[in-house]
């Protein structure tokens, strides 16, 4: 992936329950300069949930098979499940001057961060250990025995904050919906992203 592409790259990332993708369908209802990428997964659908719109719904065989020909930008195995980036799908995006916000566990968000020096990784915090629960009761999609997995996964998930540049604390959808768009503003103010996308200007003022 080329540093000096025009796009920004935007990791999110969350344990289950904190609101990861309702804040990022939100911030893409209000902001049209960003593009989602979506992911590949083995998982099977919930819910609502469409091949194409929330996931690209694979089975193990064929994401194996994408893995081995280096397809994916990253990819990791989550809660007994594979998830997968399409790396084409980023660098197109990036190279045309979208902005893209990819929404992925902290293992792929890692990783992508020593691919792209550029991106930025947010992550998203639950404001507390009991809220989380209720949250992933509220769904209703897990069994209890899931929750009780899924909390326990939290916890280290949680540790892995320290390493990303941004912490956004979803208490207050609304709050941490702000705070999601002034991260994705500020990031688009600085140096190397404006002298990417505004070189014409900065060769103008004798900047470059």
């Amino acid at each position: 992936m080329h540093a000096d592409a025009p796009g920004n790259l935007f990791v999110v990332a969350a344990p289950s329950g904190a609101g990861k993708s309702s804040l990022v369908k939100a911030l893409l209802e209000l902001d049209s300069h960003l593009a989602v990428s979506v992911s590949h997964t083995t998982r099977k659908p919930r819910g609502q949930e469409q091949n194409g719109r929330e996931y690209w719904f694979v089975e193990m065989a064929e994401f194996r098979r994408m893995v081995d020909d280096g397809d994916f930008i990253e990819w990791a195995e989550v809660h007994g499940n594979c998830y997968g980036t399409s790396r084409r799908a980023v660098e197109a995006r990036l190279a045309q001057g979208e902005d893209v916000v990819l929404e992925i566990d902290y293992q792929g968000a890692l990783q992508i961060k020593k691919l792209f020096a550029h991106a930025v990784l947010i992550f998203i915090l639950p404001p507390s250990w009991e809220e989380l629960r209720q949250r992933l009761h509220r769904r209703g999609e897990d069994q209890p025995d899931v929750i009780v997995q899924r909390m326990e996964n939290a916890r280290h998930e949680v540790d892995q904050a320290r390493h990303f540049d941004f912490v956004i604390i979803n208490g207050l959808f609304e709050t941490a919906l702000f705070d999601l768009k002034t991260v994705v503003h500020s990031q688009r103010l600085r140096y190397a992203a404006q002298l990417r996308n505004k070189s014409a200007v900065f060769s103008a003022l004798g900047l470059v």
